[in-house]
């Protein structure tokens, strides 16, 4: 009875032992994995004005009733992020308090610019419910067809020279960021950046 139970506690043992040497090897190969992953930027879509070309030039209307001049040189010497939602997306929702911390953060050299289209009661309901008084919140079924936005949360980030400078769907922080991170190494996306650092 005693060596059943002293063989069962090294059988055990070595089970353990053998556990953790696979527990090690697995920690090691998520470690090289997450080396080699990159991470994921906004998602480039084919249509509407490409990266590099200048904004159309247009005015629309905020839900104030302000003309609001789109494309162009920027007055202020900022950039514009123009992004595109609607009030009964619920991606765009969880994406305000990332705008919101954008909008401050980013204030030097950025301002975001809220864009949909619809019913203007319906969007001065979501304005003041969500707490978007710091954005202007245009509302122009024209601008949405120029950038040819096809699916929502979409973003484009125009230059103070009235650049597109980067473009995609937003669906995270890090989709948003990767907007900014595009602008700053001079490529439409993340993706590019990395594709180009690889060869």
């Amino acid at each position: 009875m005693l060596n059943a139970l002293l063989v069962s506690q090294v059988v055990l043992l070595l089970l353990v032992v053998a556990l953790g040497v696979v527990v090690f090897a697995l920690t090691r190969q998520i470690g090289v994995l997450h080396e080699r992953i990159a991470p994921a930027g906004a998602l480039m879509v084919a249509g509407g004005p490409k990266v590099g070309e200048a904004a159309p030039g247009m005015e629309v209307t905020d839900i104030e009733g302000r003309t609001i001049p789109i494309g162009g040189q920027a007055d202020d010497g900022r950039s514009r992020l123009i992004f595109f939602l609607s009030p009964t997306c619920p991606v765009c929702k969880t994406l305000l308090p990332v705008l919101k911390s954008a909008q401050k953060s980013e204030r030097d050299w950025l301002e975001i610019q809220l864009a949909s289209d619809g019913d203007l009661a319906e969007h001065r309901r979501f304005f003041s419910d969500a707490g978007l008084d710091s954005f202007t919140y245009l509302l122009s079924s024209a601008l949405g067809r120029g950038y040819q936005v096809g699916k929502l949360p979409f973003a484009v980030l125009i230059d103070e020279l009235g650049i597109i400078r980067s473009k995609g769907l937003v669906n995270s922080r890090e989709h948003l960021e990767s907007l900014f991170e595009a602008k700053n190494r001079g490529v439409a996306s993340i993706q590019e950046y990395f594709s180009k650092a690889d060869h």
